[in-house]
């Protein structure tokens, strides 16, 4: 059968690749042209003189400085992420106990709690133990708030699993610890896949516990960071925006490589 051009399909694709496209236009374009240069021209303009003197004016500023932090932040979250989601959730699916159910009931009432509903009492415990304006003081709640999230997504994958697989481990003699390394470790990469991307995200980009928990640069992460850039006399939006660009680089790279894990992931047949 012949097929016929959708050209409201067509025409609907360009209206959303406008309206994606622009604001990465002016962001990136922003960022090669000078602070004059982006006054006078508007932020629509194309550069005349590319410069990539924002990009080196940022890291004098000391974006390399939030963007380390950061950085040792989201590994962090992602570490405890690691070492605490897939024993649990491996537990809660082969466990049929009281015990291991009332704590996955635990974990899925944690998404119903926000963070902002939380942060003053969270500030006072912070302050009390000793961690306002550390990174650790960012680490535990930034991971804290991870994990309802993450139990749900990977239990989900490991329910997936064949029970006959699990058999035939235990018929091989196989320990519980040798069958969830050797098994369910393996069969379950699209969930870890998932977990890892999404409490990087949480880490990477947070907002309000930075806000709230800390206060000198030295523990400043990038989005906080992003603020030494709005002076009294205005903003400089070139030196902001390739901030803002830098800062997307390496959560868009860990995407790149594991979207398709990802989608998997949250579909829930990740165990397939």
């Amino acid at each position: 059968m012949k097929r016929r051009p959708n050209y409201l399909a067509g025409f609907g694709s360009l209206v959303w690749l406008v309206l994606i496209g622009l604001p990465l236009y002016v962001m990136l374009a922003a960022t090669l042209q000078s602070r004059s240069d982006y006054a006078a021209n508007g932020p629509l303009s194309w550069p005349k003189h590319f410069t990539l003197s924002n990009y080196t004016q940022d890291f004098s500023n000391g974006f390399g400085h939030f963007f380390l932090n950061t950085v040792l932040v989201t590994v962090a979250v992602v570490a405890i992420v690691l070492v605490l989601i897939p024993p649990l959730s491996y537990a809660i699916v082969r466990s049929q106990g009281k015990t291991t159910t009332g704590v996955f009931r635990l974990f899925l009432l944690g998404l119903a709690i926000p963070s902002q509903a939380v942060i003053i009492p969270m500030f006072y415990v912070i302050t009390k133990a000793g961690l306002y304006d550390n990174l650790i003081g960012l680490i535990l709640p930034t991971a804290a708030f991870s994990l309802p999230v993450c139990a749900l997504v990977l239990t989900g994958v490991m329910r997936e699993i064949n029970s006959e697989l699990y058999e035939a481990m235990a018929m091989d003699g196989a320990s519980p610890m040798r069958t969830f390394f050797q098994l369910v470790v393996p069969l379950s990469k699209s969930g870890l896949s998932t977990i890892v991307v999404f409490s990087a995200l949480q880490a990477w980009n947070g907002f309000l516990f930075p806000l709230v928990l800390t206060q000198t640069d030295k523990s400043r992460v990038i989005t906080m960071g992003l603020f030494q850039f709005q002076t009294e006399h205005g903003i400089d939006v070139p030196g902001l925006l390739a901030a803002v660009v830098l800062s997307m680089l390496p959560i868009f790279i860990v995407y790149l490589f594991a979207r398709r894990a990802l989608v998997q992931g949250l579909m829930g047949v990740g165990g397939k």
